[in-house]
């Protein structure tokens, strides 16, 4: 999948056809960052690495996560009319990447 087809199914996610490439392009950058560190836990530079495809899905849940979450991020709780929302981590959630298998070779 291309980057503008990542772009682009961003958008219907977030239900933001309005919303700018760059932000969007932006906050793939950060979901892909946290699949790369989840795959390659002991790497400190992943420059010419790419998601692989199979990760490319949980890449965009992870990007409409953060993107859907700004304005409230870190938030610890909030309370209003019945809703209750409670962060722990400003960071993103474990859960999200369970699936992420991190890639190991023998020496």
């Amino acid at each position: 999948m291309t980057d503008a087809e990542k772009i682009s199914r961003l958008r219907l996610m977030i239900d933001s056809p309005e919303e700018d490439s760059e932000t969007l392009s932006v906050y793939l950058k950060l979901a892909g960052d946290a699949i790369l560190n989840q795959m390659y836990p002991f790497t400190e530079d992943y420059t010419g690495l790419a998601v692989p495809p199979r990760y490319e899905s949980v890449q965009l849940k992870i990007g409409s996560y953060l993107y859907l979450k700004r304005g409230a991020e870190g938030q610890i709780q909030h309370i209003e009319n019945g809703i209750h929302r409670n962060y722990g981590s400003a960071d993103v959630p474990k859960d999200m990447l369970k699936d992420v298998i991190p890639y190991c070779h023998v020496i």
